[in-house]
């Protein structure tokens, strides 16, 4: 197995996006992290997980989408599909 890490690099609203691949273990940590009470997922946590281990360029943080608001959602979601199939061709 290759050491190079999985990424996916998108370029969305004219900026390109790193997306790498954080491991199995810490996929399903992410996960775990962001469910309420009843096992839902919840959003703000998500994103957050998402923003510290997987957009890793550029490094974004809430401050960053209140500049970019017009295709967080797009970038989050190519995130979450990336998490999904890492392996595959995007």
């Amino acid at each position: 197995m290759s050491d190079k890490p999985k990424q996916l690099v998108k370029t969305i609203g004219g900026i390109e996006y790193t997306f790498q691949w954080p491991g199995v273990r810490k996929v399903l940590q992410m996960s775990d992290l962001s469910k309420n009470r009843f096992g839902n997922l919840m959003s703000e946590p998500y994103y957050e997980q998402i923003m510290e281990h997987v957009i890793v360029n550029p490094r974004t943080n809430w401050e960053y989408w209140d500049e970019h608001l017009d295709h967080m959602e797009e970038v989050m979601g190519e995130a979450i599909r990336f998490l999904n199939r890492p392996g595959s061709p995007a």
